[in-house]
């Protein structure tokens, strides 16, 4: 017996140290649940706009991606996505977009940032992102935003929008007449060809702090009370040239 006393004050002095040396990782049920994502500090949601801007002006850059100056000017809203591929083949998923409006003066609201997802498009085989801009040609369908979520090619019509290069295809104007024409920089995509395009979706959190404001997506579309970011200033001016 007094033999195995000592071992057996060894082996409790032990257990306090082989418990602060369990990995953090094990971390309770309690503990792990309490985690909350980080939001994205604001310099990231910048560079999300500066990004849009240089997809638009990338597409206008050369008649084969140019929209229309005819298409622009009936424009109601603009949207413009940034979106990631995960799939294979087809199919991307998570990206990032931003949209403006017409208001009833003819000026352009601020651009508000959006989620994108779930885009199903042949024409993005081998691509590693897909750039995609909207034309959306009504009132109505940009308000269908205002609920939560948009699905282009469900909750609106939507087809391939006609190019400069392309003026001949579409002269009779009928096209124009579809809510959503889709334009992208891959080839594969024609005018009158259905579009099944994916979904965007409001983020009122992402627009809080990149403005400063405690208010949300209507009142970023259609209010007018807001102050510009500065930052924002480049995006709105670009699209009120190419409009007019």
């Amino acid at each position: 017996m007094k033999k195995i006393l000592p071992f057996l004050l060894i082996l409790l002095a032990a257990v306090p140290c082989l418990r602060a040396a369990a990995p953090a990782s094990r971390a309770t049920p309690a503990t792990s649940a309490a985690r909350v994502p980080v939001p994205a500090p604001r310099e990231a949601l910048v560079k999300h706009i500066e990004t849009c801007e240089a997809i638009l002006r990338e597409f206008m850059a050369t008649p084969a991606t140019a929209i229309p100056a005819e298409v622009l000017k009936r424009a109601h809203a603009i949207i413009i996505v940034n979106q990631f591929k995960a799939g294979f083949i087809f199919g991307v998923q998570g990206g990032y977009g931003t949209i403006m409006v017409k208001r009833p003066d003819g000026k352009w609201s601020l651009p508000a940032l959006i989620r994108s997802g779930e885009a199903s498009l042949g024409l993005q085989i081998g691509g590693k992102t897909v750039e995609t801009i909207y034309i959306i040609t009504d009132d109505k369908t940009p308000r269908e935003l205002l609920n939560g979520r948009l699905d282009i090619g469900a909750d609106a019509k939507a087809v391939a929008g006609p190019k400069v290069a392309e003026a001949e295809t579409w002269k009779d104007g009928s096209i124009l007449q579809v809510p959503v024409l889709v334009y992208s920089k891959k080839a594969g995509l024609y005018a009158g060809a259905t579009v099944k395009a994916g979904f965007v979706s409001r983020d009122d959190e992402a627009n809080q702090l990149l403005y400063n404001t405690t208010y949300g997506l209507p009142e970023l579309l259609y209010g007018t009370w807001i102050t510009p970011a500065p930052e924002v200033k480049f995006l709105m001016n670009y699209v009120e040239k190419i409009t007019h």
